[in-house]
């Protein structure tokens, strides 16, 4: 098939799911005549370049509300929730900090923390925690590298989890159930539930934006969580529901 062919097809794909919402490989493999191999590379080259989400067996449109705010203003909240976990940790402190660009924002405010071990299943976070003047003691899980986190997941990540304790981790979110607890659009779950198991205190950084959002896949019950920092546009009865869990809501305002 040409390139042209393959782009009308993409471009094609892209357009079923926006209207259905949701939509399986095996349907699209049968739409265009194609095979189902073909259809998961579609399906990876739209996603990666942010246009759809993968899901198990299939693809689903892009929320309309992880589309588009003002770069400046999403800044501004993370920061305030980045500084709000910042105060929490300690010299010489043992963290694990996950994935994702919320968390990443807690680590420029690290320079004045001597003798922190931080482990990390992100490329991102590793740099840019080399990068910081008190180098703290780096740690990578290792595992299989997994594009629609952009970090390593498995068995093997799990395994070197493991093999440590630490006094705090620090993870985000892709949606806030009240209910449940921490939601997610990958299905790759096993990691996050380590990490909280082999940490002391579980620290959820997440935007008020995403309270209430109910995604299918369960990350973390409340049950495993002992904190959740978001920024102070959370509303009081989504706040309350959560402290119900015996969770410690902290609400951070921007400077």
């Amino acid at each position: 098939m040409t390139k042209r062919n393959t782009q009308q097809r993409r471009h094609a794909i892209l357009s079923m799911v926006n209207e259905q919402g949701e939509i399986s490989v095996d349907t699209l493999a049968k739409h265009f005549a194609t095979s189902e191999v073909t259809v998961r590379k579609d399906l990876a080259a739209l996603e990666k370049n942010g246009l759809l989400l993968r899901r198990y067996g299939g693809a689903v449109s892009i929320p309309t509300e992880m589309v588009s705010e003002p770069e400046e203003q999403v800044s501004v909240r993370k920061l305030a929730i980045a500084k709000a976990a910042a105060v929490r940790i300690r010299d010489h402190n043992r963290i694990i900090i996950d994935s994702g660009s919320t968390t990443a924002s807690l680590i420029s405010l690290l320079n004045d923390k001597h003798g922190l071990i931080v482990m990390t299943n992100s490329l991102n976070v590793a740099n840019a925690l080399n990068s910081l003047e008190n180098e703290p003691t780096l740690l990578m899980t290792g595992g299989t590298w997994d594009p629609h986190s952009e970090a390593f997941q498995g068995q093997v990540a799990e395994s070197v989890l493991r093999s440590y304790d630490f006094d705090q981790l620090f993870i985000g979110a892709d949606g806030i159930d009240t209910a449940r607890g921490t939601t997610t659009f990958n299905e790759l779950v096993g990691l996050s539930r380590v990490m909280a198991e082999v940490s002391r205190e579980v620290v959820v950084m997440v935007e008020s934006s995403k309270v209430g959002r109910k995604i299918p896949n369960l990350e973390l019950p409340w049950t495993n969580i002992s904190t959740l920092i978001t920024d102070d546009g959370l509303d009081m009865e989504a706040k309350q529901q959560i402290e119900q869990h015996g969770v410690q809501v902290i609400c951070a305002a921007a400077e």
